[in-house]
């Protein structure tokens, strides 16, 4: 048994250590960023009453306006059926409100309310100084490539349009 790695002798003899990454995988490390900054919005937000999804979903209505239930669930990370009993806890807390596409009278849009949008405002500098937080340690110009980085993966796994 091999006391450095404790594998087998014959399993370490097959395995160049060299060729063992150490480092996770960029994978792991995005979804550990993603479930730190949950953590981190789930605390800023519960004074709302207020899920990360939820303020996902309102910030999305704020860029988008009039986006129907499948559009926005897409735009917002989550499957159509939570986005539809996510609309209905917002509308009933006065946060959204949905109407009928003009276009397509079977299709129902959803659009914030003036609450929704002062509640974001004044939750903006709060978002903004998490973010700030987060990529403190880089200088203007790795921030703008990092964000550059994430958005050609986004684009490579063919979801540009966000």
């Amino acid at each position: 048994m091999s006391a450095s790695v404790g594998l087998p002798d014959d399993v370490v003899d097959d395995v160049d250590i060299a060729d063992v990454d150490p480092a996770p995988t960029l994978l792991y490390a995005i979804k550990q960023v993603e479930l730190a900054i949950r953590a981190h919005m789930d605390d800023l937000l519960r004074p709302m009453n207020l899920t990360a999804l939820q303020y996902t979903a309102l910030t999305v209505l704020r860029r988008r306006d009039g986006l129907s239930s499948a559009e926005l669930a897409r735009n917002s990370f989550v499957t159509a059926q939570t986005m539809g009993e996510m609309i209905t806890t917002l509308e009933r807390r006065g946060l959204v409100q949905r109407r009928v596409d003009p276009a397509d009278r079977r299709r129902m849009l959803t659009s914030l309310t003036d609450d929704a949008r002062v509640m974001l405002r004044e939750y903006d500098a709060r978002v903004d100084e998490l973010e700030r937080t987060m990529v403190d340690g880089l200088s203007p110009r790795q921030r703008n490539a990092f964000r550059d980085y994430l958005s050609a993966c986004r684009n490579a796994l063919g979801d540009p349009a966000h």
